[in-house]
């Protein structure tokens, strides 16, 4: 009998193809804008707003004003401010919205996305743009083999990861001195 490869293999493989794609440059101008802004707004629905919120989490472990769009606790964004959002189409409509008010309230858009000639990247002030396919558009010359927009989401977490490592060096802080600020309330 034949061994199998574990899928967790190739789902690697796929991340190692989809990391070596990522522009350097992109990455320094989204770790720019956050030092620039005041507070930073987060957002993405579904699995994308998963990812947004850990960005938010880590964000907030180096000392920076994050909040999650949609959470009670977040405040209104105002001039100074930066709405960053995950999408992988850059065509949700909550997302367009949101990004459209941010507009109309002179705060900064980010936008990290497959399409950066989507509403949202239309609207963006600063796009990053990630490898990957959109869930929406499924086809025969697909560059995964995962389900849905999961190696976009996947990539997506990477990304904000390697910008928290960039924000780090920036400001010459330490893993003990993000420790600080985790929850002890567990």
């Amino acid at each position: 009998m034949a061994s199998k490869k574990a899928y967790a293999v190739d789902i690697i493989e796929e991340l190692r193809l989809a990391a070596a794609q990522l522009d350097g440059g992109q990455e320094e101008g989204l770790a720019e804008a956050i030092l620039a802004s005041r507070r930073v707004f987060l957002a993405g629905a579904g699995r994308s707003g998963l990812m947004a919120k850990a960005f938010a989490m880590r964000l907030m472990h180096l000392g920076i004003d994050a909040y999650v769009v949609g959470e009670t606790i977040t405040p209104g964004i105002s001039e100074g401010d930066v709405l960053i959002i995950g999408s992988g189409s850059g065509e949700t409509r909550t997302l367009v919205a949101m990004a459209e008010k941010a507009k109309q309230l002179r705060a900064s858009v980010a936008a990290l996305t497959l399409a950066p000639d989507s509403p949202i990247g239309r609207l963006a002030d600063l796009i990053v743009k990630l490898p990957g396919v959109s869930k929406e558009k499924p086809g025969d010359d697909r560059v995964t083999r995962q389900p849905m927009g999961s190696l976009f989401e996947q990539t997506l977490l990477i990304q904000f990861d390697a910008v928290i490592l960039r924000l780090m060096e920036k400001l010459a802080q330490g893993t003990g001195a993000m420790f600080r600020q985790h929850a002890n309330l567990e």
